[in-house]
């Protein structure tokens, strides 16, 4: 295990944001990241996997751990099911595509979400009608203070729409180190009715759709909308979709008929943040180096040299202009690190 000093952490975040890292470790196993909490002479750690789904806006004086504990197991399987044990430290994308190539379905739907294995419950990462939690079993995590693993089950997590434990009570206190998910091996369940999925496999004349097909017609519908953080910065979908009340569904759709939502339940409608920055006039447009994706408005793009915090203001200027225009409130789905 190497500490090193001032590293650029450009490559290490999906916007690109070049901030520095006053300390930085690269966490290869479990006894690395025991050793390094342990090290006394840095009381501060900053805890770094894919770096999709993060903001920064200032150097990092802490030492940052970069969690890459990489692995692949079949924890148990029978006729039907296998049981996985994925290491924190795999790509997510990469991961899926394992699951694929052995007939493992389940995460299909999830194809192309950027990120590392060890982050997905802390985000319940969902997209195209399937979420995390509907595979999940269990997650291991070390507690950074007695360095002990703990198993938490998907009841522990409490997970929620793109939220979780680890969000809330459990936010610091703990470091995910793999991830058990539960996938069928025949018989698989798609679930093709949610966003274009089924006229993208008709526009590929795909008549007896396998989980294959779903995951490249997912593949191919995110690559039409959002940039490749490879060659823009960015961390997907910046906002969440706000979920109104029935009273306050009602209310907006009264004054915007012609605006697109999901019926989570009686009670609960989902707006598509996405549409209401387009709304008020944000989609496509530069400030800068940072701007509003041309394809998708609910994406914050780094051009090249924007700073966190100008990326940071940009979004206030959205969420106010989104509240003066329909009096919603969306909220950065991105974790900002201030």
């Amino acid at each position: 295990m190497t500490i090193q000093e001032n590293i650029s952490l450009k490559q290490y975040n999906t916007f690109g944001i070049d901030a520095k890292a006053r300390y930085f470790c690269e966490i290869t196993s479990l006894a690395e990241l025991r050793e390094a909490l342990e090290l006394e002479g840095y009381p501060e750690k900053f805890i770094l996997s894919g770096g999709s789904n993060m903001l920064i806006t200032k150097d990092i004086s802490a030492l940052v751990l970069y969690i890459h504990i990489k692995g692949i197991f079949v924890e148990k399987e029978d006729e039907n099911h296998v049981v996985l044990k994925v290491m924190a430290g795999e790509n997510w994308h990469e991961m899926v595509l394992w699951t694929l190539d052995h007939n493992y379905g389940g995460l299909e739907n999830l194809s192309l979400i950027p990120g590392f294995t060890g982050t997905a419950p802390i985000q319940n990462i969902g997209a195209y009608g399937v979420e995390l939690k509907d595979c999940f079993v269990s997650c291991q995590a070390m507690d950074v203070d007695t360095l002990e693993l703990k198993t938490f089950s998907k009841e522990d997590c409490q997970f929620g729409y793109r939220d979780s434990f680890f969000k809330n009570e459990g936010k610091g206190k703990y470091i995910i180190t793999s991830v058990n998910f539960r996938l069928t091996k025949k018989d698989h369940q798609l679930n093709t009715s949610y966003g274009a999925i089924e006229t993208e496999m008709e526009q590929q004349q795909v008549l007896n759709p396998t989980i294959k097909d779903v995951s490249n017609a997912v593949v191919a519908i995110r690559k039409s909308k959002l940039p490749d953080p490879k060659e823009l910065g960015n961390s997907g979908s910046f906002f969440k979709n706000p979920v109104l009340t029935k009273n306050e569904f009602e209310l907006f759709i009264k004054h915007n008929p012609e605006a697109h939502y999901y019926k989570v339940s009686d009670q609960e409608y989902k707006v598509p943040a996405g549409w209401l920055i387009e709304q008020s006039g944000f989609k496509g447009k530069r400030f800068g180096d940072a701007g509003v994706h041309k394809n998708q408005a609910l994406v914050l793009v780094n051009y090249g040299n924007a700073s966190g915090k100008e990326i940071i203001e940009l979004a206030q200027t959205i969420q106010k202009k989104v509240w003066d225009k329909f009096q919603i409130e969306i909220i950065p789905e991105v974790n900002i690190i201030k």
